[in-house]
């Protein structure tokens, strides 16, 4: 089976065609409310470690790939990396939501790069 892997802001309409949808930030997005958001898995150990999300937002445009790379490493060493491949195996379509501004920079693009 072929999985499709989107990525979407958590501020985004949710829509039929997101499929299993998977939060995976670890603080929850700002002005939503619990009864609004749609998703169906909320996976903050999958997000990048408070140092590494810390240290790539104090200069976003000049530590992207850095940070890219030091958040692969986190997942590679992340037990719950491994947990959540399991959980989206049998999923045809995945949307990884994010609350980040910045729709190319952020740990959904790494997170889908490492899944894909």
């Amino acid at each position: 089976m072929e999985q499709r892997i989107e990525i979407k802001r958590a501020y985004d309409p949710a829509a039929d065609s997101d499929g299993f949808r998977v939060y995976i930030d670890r603080l929850w997005p700002r002005g939503l409310s619990h009864a609004t958001f749609h998703y169906d898995l909320w996976d903050k150990e999958i997000a990048p470690s408070t140092e590494l999300r810390e240290w790539f937002h104090a200069d976003p445009e000049n530590r992207w790939d850095e940070f890219a790379e030091r958040y692969k490493k986190e997942l590679n060493d992340n037990p719950a990396f491994a947990s959540l491949k399991t959980q989206l195996a049998d999923k045809p379509v995945v949307t990884l939501l994010f609350s980040s501004h910045d729709r190319e920079h952020n740990n959904a693009v790494v997170l889908k790069q490492v899944l894909g």
